[in-house]
Parts: C-alpha cells; sequence; structure tokens
C-alpha cells in the first residue's frame, strides 16, 4: 500500500526515474496514437529537471519531477476539496519550491504531494490520518511490480479488443529496461508496424532501444 500516510514504501528517486521510463515506453507500444497514453516522460523538462505524467483524461493527474536533489509528486484528484497547500509543503526543500508553486501545478491544483532527498527518504507535509487524498489509487502503479502494469493495461488498453491479455513477464523486460526491439514490441502489441515512430517514441522518452529511427 503506497500512499501519503505510507511513503516509506516508495521506491528511492532514482529506481522510480526508471519506472517512469518504463511505464511511458509500455503505454508508447500500447498506444501509438499519444491521446490514449496515461503515461509520458520528458527527459529534458528543463535544465537538470526531468518529469514523469500521469494524465487519466478525466482530471486525476500526477506529475513527478526528478532534480539532481531528488524528485517531487504533486498530485491532483479531480472532485477533490481544495487542500491547504501550505499545510501539504510544510517542509518542502528550496529545490521543488518553483515546481509545486509555479506552473503547471499551481493550474491543476494539488490533493497531495510528496519528496524525496538521499539524507531523508521520502517526506510529506502535514497529513490528515482521516483523509483519503487519492494518493493510494494515483501511486498504486509505483510498487515496481509489472503485474500491477499488466493488470492495469488489461483492462484499459486490451478491453473490447481481440488481442491477447499482457503476460506479465513481458513487461517486466521493460521494467528491467531491456534495450527495445521489435521483438520485446511485439510481445505487448503485435499490431505495431510503425518501427521509425516508436524509436522516436523511445528517443524522446530517454529509453534504451535498438530499432532504426
Amino acid at each position: 500500500m503506497l500512499s501519503t500516510h505510507h511513503p516509506a514504501g516508495l521506491p528511492p528517486a532514482a529506481d522510480l526515474q526508471r519506472l517512469g521510463q518504463a511505464l511511458a515506453m509500455l503505454d508508447a507500444i500500447n498506444s501509438p496514437d499519444p491521446e490514449y497514453r496515461y503515461y509520458t516522460y520528458d527527459p529534458h523538462w528543463d535544465a537538470d529537471e526531468q518529469l514523469l505524467e500521469m494524465n487519466d483524461g478525466e482530471g486525476d493527474q500526477l506529475l513527478v519531477l526528478f532534480r539532481p536533489e531528488g524528485c517531487c509528486i504533486n498530485g491532483s484528484l479531480s472532485g477533490h476539496e481544495p487542500a491547504d497547500k501550505k499545510q501539504l509543503t510544510r517542509g518542502l526543500p528550496a529545490a521543488f519550491e518553483e515546481f509545486m508553486f509555479g506552473e503547471p501545478v499551481e493550474s491543476i491544483g494539488t490533493s497531495f504531494c510528496l519528496w524525496y532527498t538521499p539524507a531523508h527518504g521520502w517526506q510529506t507535509g502535514v497529513v490528515d490520518e482521516a483523509e483519503d487524498d487519492g494518493s493510494e489509487d494515483l501511486m498504486a502503479i509505483f510498487d515496481q511490480n509489472p503485474e500491477t502494469y499488466a493488470d492495469w493495461a488489461n483492462g484499459y488498453y486490451l478491453d473490447e479488443t481481440e488481442r491477447e491479455p499482457l503476460e506479465t513477464a513481458d513487461v517486466a523486460r521493460f521494467y528491467q529496461h531491456e534495450p527495445l526491439t521489435q521483438a520485446t514490441a511485439q510481445a505487448l502489441n503485435p499490431d505495431l508496424t510503425d518501427w521509425p515512430q516508436l524509436a522516436a517514441d523511445a528517443e524522446q522518452i530517454g529509453y534504451p532501444h535498438e530499432l532504426k529511427s
């Protein structure tokens, strides 16, 4: 169970960063159309900054900023009562202040916030222990278990299609950052044909690959 109430189970920033790239690559394979992807990753968000984004298209959104100092998570839950952002970010390291109080976070809103530094691990500001802030649902994918992604993707991407369900072992190759090949991609989505585009997606995500651009 990962949440603001139990943040210690989250992986360190470096592991979460690799997981974010894997999730973005898996989504690019399962959905050649970027419009329907949940997870995207930008390794060139800004100078010394990388960004993982989850957007379900229905108002729930997760932004994870990676910096040399560590990382910071902003979660926004659709329909959630406005939170006291000053309380949620109490103790926030200065390195993450521009992210949490600037754009796009300011416009997206904040339902919960966590941050990680090597010296102190995962931390939160003031959290209401009796409140469900949505963090458990939005961060469940961060358990580093490829079966979690396979189960979710089988429902989201493959429901009402004729594609075979994703195998956990095929997803695990990406969690382990094995280089993307036509074979590993087609094990997940045999309908893929635009290999230059998939190679471009891998380049954009920063995921290792052996495809021709």
